[in-house]
């Protein structure tokens, strides 16, 4: 009973570094989905865009951005960018870290928000046609907002993949919830801060499911 006191003792200790750090985990996935969602609707547009040049584009860097690994493109726009392009260096983790996240988010949000649009019914963008309004119009008025409905379960599940993955960005020496976790680990040689951490990401996540599952069931009610 005195060991598990103890053990309870040093965990409490822990806490308040951990919570500390974690809202460069929080500030990193909420930044980097909402950038995400704006730069992925942006490409989504130009995904279904009848121009071949722009629809190729789109299409490229989603490829490029989904099928290479999100840590190889933190290492390259921290480490390698600055090599090729001096200009481009980035003495900011924390900003580096975001790029990265921003970019390869917003080619998932693309393929999230391009399914969403297109599942719309074309008879909507007929009926806009015949009521005089333009294309965009009709895009940003009609189908988007319909849209927005079936977008929050697959941008939720990307959110809470990005939190997790946010732990990537301790190998660029960026102090979140998961660098100060090994950085108690290494200095006090005990796994069991482990523990807590991985108790404050569980949290994280509980919260986060909940509100995109109350967003929704809110946005159901108007199906």
């Amino acid at each position: 009973m005195e060991k598990v006191m103890e053990i309870l003792r040093q965990m409490s200790g822990w806490v308040d570094p951990l919570v500390k750090s974690s809202g460069i985990t929080l500030s990193l996935s909420v930044l980097s989905v909402i950038i995400g969602i704006l730069g992925g609707t942006f490409i989504a547009l130009g995904r279904i865009s009848k121009n071949k040049l722009i629809n190729k584009v789109c299409g490229g860097y989603i490829f490029l951005f989904r099928g290479t690994p999100l840590l190889m493109q933190l290492f390259f726009i921290y480490y390698a960018l600055p090599l090729a392009i001096p200009a481009m260096t980035l003495n900011n983790r924390f900003v580096a870290a975001l790029i990265a996240f921003s970019v390869n988010s917003a080619a998932y949000q693309a393929e999230i928000i391009r399914a969403a649009i297109q599942s719309i019914d074309h008879g909507q963008a007929e009926a806009a046609r015949s009521l005089g309004l333009t294309p965009n119009q009709t895009m940003f008025l009609v189908i988007i907002p319909q849209a927005i409905k079936r977008m929050i379960p697959p941008i939720g599940n990307e959110f809470i993949m990005v939190l997790k993955d946010t732990s990537l960005v301790s190998t660029i020496a960026l102090v979140d919830l998961m660098k100060r976790t090994s950085q108690i680990q290494s200095s006090q040689a005990t796994a069991l801060v482990y523990l807590p951490s991985a108790v404050i990401y569980l949290i994280f996540t509980g919260v986060f499911t909940w509100l995109f599952n109350r967003l929704e069931h809110h946005h159901a009610r108007y199906e």
